[in-house]
Formats: C-alpha cells, structure tokens, sequence
C-alpha cells in the first residue's frame, strides 16, 4: 500500500511537471501566418511594431565612423494629402485629405539601409536596397484621381547633432528619388511614347514641339522624407517611429505639371 500510493504521488508530480513544461510553452508560442491565412486580409501592408519603449529613454549606442544595418526597414502611409488649388485667390493652396483607390500594397517593405555615427554626433541614414518605391493611386473630394510613386529610394538623410545612438528623440531629415510613375513602353491615348510609338499625334509636325505631351522625359524628381524614432527595444534592437513624406505626383513623362503629395504614416526596422 506504501508503494503504490508512492507510485501514485511521483505519476501525479511527473504529469504536472509535463503539463508546465511541455504542453504550456509550446502553447505560448505564436504560430507563424500562413500565405493562405494571409492573402486578402490586408496583414501584409501593415508593418511591425514595438509594444515597449519611451521617447527620450532608450538607446542603441553606435561608434564613430562605424556603420551598422538597418534591415527589414517597413514604411506604412496611413494618410494621404494632396495639394490643391481653391478657388479664393486670396486663399493659399492648401493639402486636402484623400482617399485610398489602391489595394493593400501601399507599404514599402524589406528595406537595407546603413546608419552611422558623425564625428559631431550627427547621425547619416542611407538607403541600399529593397521594395523602396510602389505605385498608389488617391482620389480628391472632388473626383480627380491621382496617381504617383511612393518612393524612399536613394535616401540619404541626417538627424540633429549632439547624438551617441539611435535614441528614441533621433529625427532624420532628407531627400529621396521619385521615378517615373509609368515604364518607358506606355503609350498615351493618342499613341505616344517613350521609347515605343509616336513622337507626335497632331496634323501639323511643324507644331508639334509646341506640346509638351509630345516631349516625353523619364526623370527622376526629388522628395523629402522625415522619420522620428519614437520606440526602442534595446534587447531586440528594434526600433518604430513615424514618418511624413512630400513628393510629386505622376507627370505621365513630362506632359502635365506634377500635383504635391503628402503622406504620413509609421515605420518599423531592426539594427545589426
């Protein structure tokens, strides 16, 4: 009888001990998405985020003049503005809120950069590589459409000096490369092109430089981008903030003026 309740008791202890160890972590595990519980839903447009940190407290040190990487760098516009002209003249132009026509796919995502430490303790952020421009379209309160290209690529940005890390106060301030919205096959309603179709759609050739529709450009324009770091995981080294972006709008190659676009939204990258 002695035996068996021992026998008893230690089957009790071994079946808790499993329970606790065994079964409850698997448990707390988080299961990765799969691309069917994914596709869809829109959970690939939206970036990461860091649950702790506080503006002004944490720190990712860095050394002078030795680079580290940002990778997996997530940019998410949440808001999208245009400027457009009102029809008080004596009102400046002014950005109106638009809305969203593209699917979910107006984030950019996987994104290398280095960032390093300036003898002043500035810091110099740089764009390498990744899905650093994507094609979105809004719509104005009025009806107009418009379509640009969301672009971080070639960035090079400089925060504040006075630094010795990345610190949840750091703002980087820069420029970016917008390319052209279309590829240099299209072709316009009246069969003009880049590199394919007509040079001229009028009657009269003699005329035909005096249309700016007729004189194709693939150029690259200029943008300027913002980000703030807000939260810091320094175990994990990961880092999340927000960011604002003004660039131009499609020109179609050169045929119409370029409208000013802002977005604003939020990022998300880890540091090695």
């Amino acid at each position: 009888m002695r035996f068996n309740w021992i026998w008893r008791l230690g089957m009790a202890l071994c079946l808790v001990l499993f329970l606790t160890i065994g079964i409850a972590p698997a448990e707390a595990v988080q299961k990765p998405l799969t691309y069917d519980e994914i596709v869809g839903t829109g959970l690939a447009n939206k970036c990461p985020d860091i649950a702790e940190g506080s503006r002004g407290r944490a720190v990712i040190p860095l050394e002078v003049g030795k680079p580290v990487e940002i990778y997996n760098l997530c940019l998410e516009p949440t808001n999208f503005f245009v400027k457009e002209e009102v029809s008080n003249k004596r009102r400046q132009p002014e950005f109106v809120p638009t809305k969203l026509l593209t699917r979910a796919t107006s984030s950019l995502d996987f994104i290398k950069a280095t960032v390093t430490l300036q003898p002043n303790g500035s810091l110099v952020l740089e764009e390498k590589e990744g899905l650093d421009y994507q094609p979105i379209t809004v719509q104005l309160p009025g009806g107009e459409r418009v379509a640009f290209l969301f672009s971080i690529k070639n960035y090079k940005a400089v925060s504040q000096p006075g630094l010795i890390g990345l610190t949840t106060s750091v703002d980087f301030e820069g420029e970016t490369e917008v390319p052209t919205y279309r590829g240099a096959s299209f072709i316009d309603p009246k069969g003009r092109g880049l590199a394919i179709g007509y040079d001229a759609a009028e009657a009269l050739p003699s005329k035909r430089d005096e249309f700016e529709a007729n004189i194709k450009k693939d150029e690259f324009m200029k943008g300027k981008l913002s980000m703030q770091i807000e939260k810091i995981n320094s175990n994990t080294r990961e880092i999340a903030g927000t960011f604002e972006c003004e660039q131009p709008s499609d020109t179609e190659f050169g045929a119409f003026e370029p409208k000013e676009v802002k977005l604003r939204g939020i990022f998300y990258a880890k540091v090695r």
